[in-house]
């Protein structure tokens, strides 16, 4: 993701849209709005930021709204606004993937910390997402031999055992390990072990 950070609104109501939109800017948040969430979905092909939205709406509503972010390859934090009869609608939102729900009416001051503690998870997601980016661009860069060396590393074996598991001397081992560990930038077995992890997190996910 890139750009400037921006609160998504997504609701149906003008009102509703506008009252917020004055909230957020006078707040100091750059602020975008959608009058539904397939106009949002039409218009945004990745989201740097998060997104408010109503849980009730015509069409595709808000519960819908986050079954189709979950399909992006990184998805927005979703806050869904509801009313004090939708409480099962949140927790159903919650369950798919919302990181909080406010209720109407709602405090400003409460609402403007949902929203920051959103886009602070937002911006935390895309360090994070960089940082496994670069991860996996290292180990992309490893010969087969060293990725071998790697793998068996991480599985906790001794250099004697991945030298008989592979055929080569202890002393080859060392030095495959080097040169793998400079590409990978690790400055410890922990280290690499926690990289491979995350790459494998990044694969699986």
């Amino acid at each position: 993701m890139s750009g400037e950070a921006v609160v998504h609104v997504v609701d149906d109501d003008l009102a509703v849209r506008q009252s917020l939109a004055f909230l957020l800017a006078s707040d100091g948040l750059p602020v975008r709005l959608h009058e539904s969430a397939t106009a949002f979905l039409d218009s945004m092909a990745e989201v740097t930021g998060c997104i408010v939205t109503d849980i009730r709406m015509p069409g595709v509503d808000g519960i819908e709204l986050l079954r189709r972010l979950k399909q992006w390859d990184s998805p927005p934090p979703v806050i869904v606004m509801t009313g004090h009869a939708d409480v099962p609608l949140a927790v159903e939102a919650m369950k798919q993937g919302a990181v909080d729900f406010i209720e109407k009416p709602f405090d400003d001051d409460a609402f403007l910390a949902a929203v920051r503690s959103a886009l602070d998870r937002s911006r935390r997601s895309a360090v994070h997402d960089e940082v496994v980016s670069a991860i996996v661009r290292r180990i992309a860069s490893l010969s087969q031999r060293e990725r071998q060396v790697m793998d068996e590393l991480v599985a906790g074996k001794a250099n004697k055992v991945i030298g008989r598991d592979l055929g080569i001397s202890p002393r080859t081992v060392e030095i495959h390990r080097a040169n793998l560990m400079a590409k990978m930038q690790a400055g410890s077995l922990s280290e690499l072990v926690r990289m491979a992890l995350a790459a494998e997190r990044h694969r699986d996910g």
